[in-house]
């Protein structure tokens, strides 16, 4: 591969895979509410969010960080009063116990309206307008978590990108297919991807800080109980588990920590990095596998992320693990050949999982995810897969991850509309 085709394929991994701090959805709906701040170069008094439904549907159940508390109103109330949005997804680590106590009253205070936006096509939208005295600021974020596409004060236009906002318009997707990906991690010089060790070391760290804690569920935690080892045992399988939904428990539960996202989703980053991680170390493998098992991972997702979108109906986890069953396969000792069975495997048996918004109970979801990724490598490497006489699986990989996708953004819209009426529509 071409240094300048490599160094495209860098650039696309270091936009996708950044640090974040809590759910992305309520955090990029606190970015966008502190550069309104900004903006309006005051702390506004009057604040009113509009938000597409998948951004309301993922920021309705989970906790946000350093608050103990849930939902939108409280990342609304820290994203005005002391956020920065030089921080990007980490947009609220300055919050303080104090800033808790202040954002809770400008709650109180009535000072925040949120609603659905209507009309519109994008599934990842959140339009910001904050009001202070005379003075009026708008911000607009759509397409990506931090993108930034209309800006306004006082009815002068500062930005105005709208044009180019639907999450389908790709920067540069570096014409990827699953074997450019392939190929790209295991040929790549290691001094140009061991960047993606950070992920390790975030995530790992994430999920050891929820086992000295009670956070989200706490299914990490309780699966290392004395109860539940007698039960599942302790094994390379059990600790793959436990330390990817207790990385996720912690980000859910409202955790002060950073992860490692990848395509604008913390438990997407969890899902890639946590298994092949804990494999690798188990198993005794060279910093340099567990570098090109994690670049092949991540970059796999950002791969099938492309066609799928920011936001859908379906489960980020089924991408996300699928990422880390291509890193086990290799970590395993598998091809390209192998890796392509360990993808089949995967779409065959966890396509059509539902997202029902971001909340606690996601943790489940990941270890489920993760838990197909594991024996769908172990298969592979026997060289069993699923055929394509069998379900939504073709001859080729490709064409089967468009398939996945395919299902994702087209096949489960009624379903996504469905999901969001019961989630608001919920008896007392």
């Amino acid at each position: 591969m071409e240094k300048e085709e490599r160094a495209r394929i860098i650039e696309l991994v270091k936009r996708e895979v950044v640090p974040a701090i809590g759910c992305t959805e309520p955090v990029a709906v606190a970015l966008c509410v502190s550069q309104a701040a900004r903006l309006l170069a005051e702390t506004p008094e009057k604040i009113e969010v509009l938000l597409s439904a998948n951004i309301l549907k993922n920021a309705m159940g989970v906790g946000i960080p350093g608050t103990g508390m849930i939902g939108l109103p409280i990342a609304v109330a820290l994203g005005a009063l002391v956020g920065n949005p030089d921080y990007r997804l980490e947009v609220l680590k300055d919050v303080t116990p104090e800033s808790v106590e202040a954002g809770k009253r400008f709650i109180a205070e009535n000072r925040i309206q949120i609603g659905l936006k209507e009309n519109i096509t994008e599934k990842l939208y959140i339009e910001v307008k904050a009001v202070a005295g005379g003075c009026s600021a708008v911000a607009i974020i759509a397409g990506d978590h931090t993108r930034f596409v209309y800006e306004e004060r006082n009815g002068k236009v500062l930005r105005d990108d709208r044009c180019d906002s639907s999450e389908e318009a790709v920067e540069d997707d570096c014409g990827l297919t699953l074997r450019k990906v392939y190929d790209f991690a295991m040929t790549a010089p290691i001094a140009e991807i061991e960047f993606i060790s950070e992920a390790a070391r975030l995530n790992k760290a994430a999920a050891e800080y929820s086992f000295k804690g009670d956070y989200g569920h706490s299914l990490g935690k309780t699966m290392r109980g004395a109860t539940e080892r007698r039960i599942m045992g302790d094994s390379i399988y059990t600790r793959v588990l436990s330390y990817t939904s207790g990385a996720c428990d912690a980000r859910m539960g409202g955790a002060m920590i950073p992860v490692m996202s990848n395509s604008g989703s913390g438990n997407q980053g969890i899902a890639a990095t946590m298994p092949v991680v804990v494999y690798a170390e188990e198993n005794h493998k060279t910093r340099e596998e567990l570098i090109r098992a994690l670049m092949l991972s991540h970059l796999t997702v950002i791969y099938i992320k492309q066609s799928l979108g920011r936001l859908s109906a379906l489960c980020g986890c089924v991408v996300a693990a699928t990422g880390s069953s291509c890193g086990i396969t290799y970590l395993m000792g598998g091809g390209y050949d192998e890796i392509t069975y360990a993808v089949k495997n995967m779409v065959a048996n966890l396509t059509g999982m539902i997202c029902d918004g971001a909340k606690p109970s996601c943790a489940m979801k990941l270890t489920s995810g993760v838990s197909t990724a594991m024996f769908s490598a172990m298969l592979a490497m026997e060289h069993k897969y699923v055929t394509a006489v069998e379900g939504i699986v073709e001859n080729d990989v490709d064409r089967t991850i468009r398939n996945l996708t395919r299902i994702g953004t087209q096949g489960m819209n009624e379903t996504d509309r469905v999901v969001l009426d019961m989630m608001t529509h919920k008896c007392p």
